[in-house]
């Protein structure tokens, strides 16, 4: 098919004089509209206005421009059903073989804080969308182009055919022009769902939208098929901002423990490494530095840390890869990296995927939703992104916390947030010493965290117990206190919180609550 005519309407002039003009010079009349054919024009492209063609001007402050038959029927007439052809001509119609439109930009508007309904409203396009369908829907006789990326690559096939685009590419077209429209009427329900008055945290109806940026080698299993996307028209966080340095392809597995390091890094300030097995955090410390970190953090489980994930959240420097010499790690990740400390993970590691991603608790947005699915459905939750907070601790024992416990309840709460359910984590102010995670009791998962703890010789004595949810029972809480935990902390809430507290003071335990409970199933 050869394009003979085709109409040029942008919000975005990226490139679009460049290439109308090449347009131009394969002899394709070019019909513009308002600013664009304006621009066009003034840069010395022959362009004819759409009012030229459709005998009316545009109108409503430009909201009516394109709404015509002389232009749809031009797009939407069949080429190969000579009644189309012949009602074409008797109302001094022609064929557009080729449709430029850049939409409004409607996602960029209401991403901008404090804008108004008003302002948002218009930034829906109409006439955009409407052309962009018609064409799509037209794609035997019509192509049709939605984005400046894509100029190039047109005008290099117009240029090899002798002006003529193949019907593969104009269905390619066609396929990422639908997918276009989709995605801008989504941002438009979801806008007017979000503005809604009606006071519910979740819409009636969800519309996700996302783009695929990688194939993965496998899921959870290599005979399951897998992909990871990012959300379309969100600003970059997570592992929306990783970017590979080495090491082969990942997989769903690897990006499912990444994510879950990223969040525990990402709860820190302090110079941190953390290292994640199956989602669960197995070691994790502070340090001055984080190859110091590293060092106690390998130390919190030296066995698991094999296969595990690493991550640091400073720059990682020679110390780290020193500490981690030996150790077959699947990813190593950090915000950053020296030049050495790069080359020598090349070196030597070659089977490690090494990522440098933002470990800064400020990239995040203020709330994330987070979707599962389930069989028959899909959950919709908020992430759980609330911070520790000193000020709503409170002291239910005896005994108060002393400022070395205070800062170790408050670095052992941070991890357990991040572990399993049922989860309890024992650690010193800067190291995990124990974790008990994923158990279907909090006992057991306290007799876990501290089996861990003496299988990799770390001493139990002078830590403090952290556990996601409130000890149903003294058990746990006897558990960890009989391993020496001097001190522990939970939300409380428990209908035997007072049996919970009386074993806190019968072994001298300082137990504080949190009122904020963080289960992770």
């Amino acid at each position: 098919m050869k394009v003979r005519r085709a109409l040029i309407s942008v919000h975005d002039k990226t490139g679009v004089v460049e290439f109308a003009r090449a347009l131009a010079g394969l002899d394709v009349e070019i019909i513009s509209t308002g600013g664009t054919a304006k621009l066009l024009r003034e840069s010395g492209v022959p362009v004819r206005d759409v009012a030229d063609v459709t005998g009316f001007p545009e109108m409503l402050d430009g909201r009516v421009k394109t709404l015509h038959p002389a232009i749809h029927g031009g797009i939407l007439a069949r080429r190969d059903v000579p009644e189309h052809m012949a009602a074409l001509e008797k109302h001094g119609m022609a064929g557009i073989d080729l449709v430029v439109v850049a939409l409004y930009p409607f996602e960029a508007t209401v991403a901008r804080p404090g804008v108004t309904r008003a302002e948002a409203i218009e930034q829906i396009d109409v006439g955009g969308p409407t052309m962009i369908r018609a064409a799509a829907k037209n794609a035997d006789a019509v192509a049709v182009v939605t984005d400046p990326s894509q100029y190039a690559g047109v005008l290099a096939e117009l240029r090899a055919n002798g002006g003529a685009l193949s019907s593969a590419t104009r269905a390619r077209l066609a396929q990422e022009a639908f997918r276009r429209t989709a995605r801008y009427d989504a941002a438009i329900a979801r806008y007017l769902d979000d503005a809604s008055t009606t006071g519910e945290a979740f819409p009636a109806s969800l519309r996700l939208e996302a783009e695929r940026a990688s194939a993965l080698r496998y899921g959870e299993n290599p005979h399951q098929p897998a992909a990871f996307y990012r959300w379309s028209g969100a600003p970059a966080f997570g592992l929306a901002g990783m970017k590979q340095l080495a090491g082969p392809e990942v997989s769903y597995n690897n990006l499912l423990d990444f994510s879950a390091a990223l969040g525990v890094l990402l709860e820190f300030d302090d110079p941190a490494a953390v290292v994640i097995k199956h989602t669960n955090p197995c070691g994790v410390a502070l340090g001055a530095t984080v190859g110091a970190a590293m060092v106690k953090a390998k130390a919190s489980d030296p066995v698991s840390i094999y296969g595990g994930i690493v991550g640091v959240n400073r720059t990682l420097d020679m110390p780290v890869v020193e500490a981690l010499a030996g150790i077959f790690v699947e990813i190593l990740f950090a915000p950053g990296y020296a030049a050495d400390a790069l080359e020598e993970l090349r070196r030597t590691k070659k089977k490690c995927r090494v990522f440098e991603v933002p470990c800064d608790r400020r990239t995040l947005p203020a709330s994330i939703p987070e979707y599962r699915s389930v069989l028959g459905g899909l959950l919709a939750q908020s992430a759980d992104l609330t911070d520790f907070d000193p000020a709503a601790l409170r002291t239910v024992s005896k005994r108060a916390p002393t400022d070395a416990e205070r800062a170790a309840l408050a670095f052992a709460w941070r991890v357990a947030k991040h572990v399993k359910s049922n989860a309890i984590v024992l650690a010193t102010g800067d190291q995990v010493v124990g974790v008990g995670a994923g158990q279907m009791n909090r006992v057991d998962a306290a007799r876990l965290a501290v089996m861990r703890a003496r299988e990799v010789g770390l001493p139990t004595n002078g830590t403090v117990c952290a556990s996601d949810a409130f000890f149903p029972f003294p058990d746990a809480l006897e558990v960890a206190a009989a391993a020496g935990a001097t001190a522990a902390i939970h939300p409380g809430g428990s209908v035997r919180d007072a049996e919970v507290i009386a074993a806190a003071d019968a072994r001298g335990m300082a137990l504080v609550t949190t009122g904020v409970r963080h289960f992770r199933h």
